[in-house]
């Protein structure tokens, strides 16, 4: 594994890749059923989380789901 920066919500994250989705988002301190992410523009559904791999320098947009009312 190795430390390089992930371009998340436009900020440099340092990240120990390889890496998930999902293992950067728990890293984070993020829940994967609760945000929406978009990696390398396009969108990824919360299933393929687990599958897709990070790569250095790699953009993730991640927006938090909010319930209200």
């Amino acid at each position: 594994m190795s430390a390089t920066n992930i371009i998340a919500n436009g900020q440099p994250i340092a990240a120990l890749l390889p890496s998930t989705i999902a293992e950067f988002l728990i890293a984070q301190g993020l829940l994967p059923r609760s945000v929406v992410v978009e990696h390398n523009g396009e969108a990824v559904a919360p299933s393929e989380f687990s599958q897709r791999q990070l790569q250095a320098g790699d953009r993730l947009e991640i927006v938090k789901i909010v319930a209200g009312g």
